[in-house]
């Protein structure tokens, strides 16, 4: 079964995400379980815990569903010593938050070594990061997003997944989201059903499906190998719609959250009818 859903506001409470989610006709979503662009936040009450367990028992989400975000600002690869001991220390706190409400998966871009550091001691570093937090955490597997590769943002290639995952020790706790728009602007052709076969061939080869935990379906407003990350509606943009139908009948992508992060949220529950379409077309 295709789990589509789309990153809803948690304005109000993350309990008060589940009915956006339903309000969309959707059968999974994504969520920041705290502000995305500040450092802190207010622990999440006991009330607001509960709130959220019940809500998705009642509307039948199971935490295979759902694909919570982590903070923006977390740089895994940090080259400054205190800013990595920062972003480590949001990081694990953004797991914790994760354990509480009894989701399964931390979705996070891998950081940037901003240019001060090699890109191979930054990408160690994102991997020492996750074994960092892993250890002082339990029962939430890590999901590293494949980047536009934008700036000195890690994580773009498929080599740059594979080389986190090796460094990492407790592999049934990672995994990789696989962002469509990001992939088209990093240079991965996914425009036609034989280059989307391509592709996934490769991930298949150098990653692994058996890492794959979720996926952001966007279009891309950006155009192809320009290493810019601008997401655009699915019908619309430069990456076309071979990819979307190439996903809807591939059983790789069954069973995981397929979240849309498209940028016109009042036509969401649209395109989730759209994709749904194209099984089996």
């Amino acid at each position: 079964m295709k789990f589509i859903g789309a990153h809803v506001s948690a304005a109000g409470g993350v309990e008060q995400c589940i009915a956006r989610a339903q309000a969309i006709g959707a059968n999974a979503f994504a969520l920041f379980t705290k502000n995305q662009r500040q450092w802190q936040a207010p622990p999440l009450s006991e009330a607001t815990i509960r709130a959220f367990k019940q809500a998705c028992e009642q509307a039948g989400f199971t935490p295979q569903q759902i694909l919570p975000h982590d903070s923006y600002l977390i740089n895994l690869g940090h080259p400054d010593p205190e800013g990595l001991a920062k972003s480590r220390d949001a990081f694990l706190d953004e797991i914790r938050r994760c354990e509480q409400l009894g989701l399964c998966y931390l979705n996070f871009h891998p950081g940037s070594h901003l240019k001060q550091i090699p890109e191979a001691a930054s990408l160690a570093l994102v991997s020492e990061s996750i074994n960092w937090a892993l250890e002082r955490s339990q029962g939430v597997t890590v999901v590293i997003e494949n980047t536009a590769g934008q700036g000195t943002n890690l994580g773009w290639s498929f080599e740059h997944l594979a080389t986190l995952i090796a460094g990492v020790e407790d592999k049934s706790r990672v995994g990789v989201c696989f962002d469509t728009c990001h992939a088209f602007a990093a240079g991965y052709d996914l425009r036609t059903a034989q280059s989307c076969a391509a592709v996934f061939a490769d991930f298949e080869q150098i990653v692994g499906f058996q890492y794959l935990k979720g996926m952001h379906i966007n279009g891309a407003k950006c155009t192809f190998g320009s290493r810019v990350d601008r997401h655009h509606s699915l019908r619309e943009g430069n990456l076309g719609e071979a990819v979307f139908q190439h996903i809807m009948n591939d059983p790789r992508f069954d069973g995981i959250p397929l979240i849309l992060e498209t940028i016109d949220e009042s036509i969401w529950g649209d395109e989730i009818c759209w994709l749904r379409s194209l099984a089996s077309s």
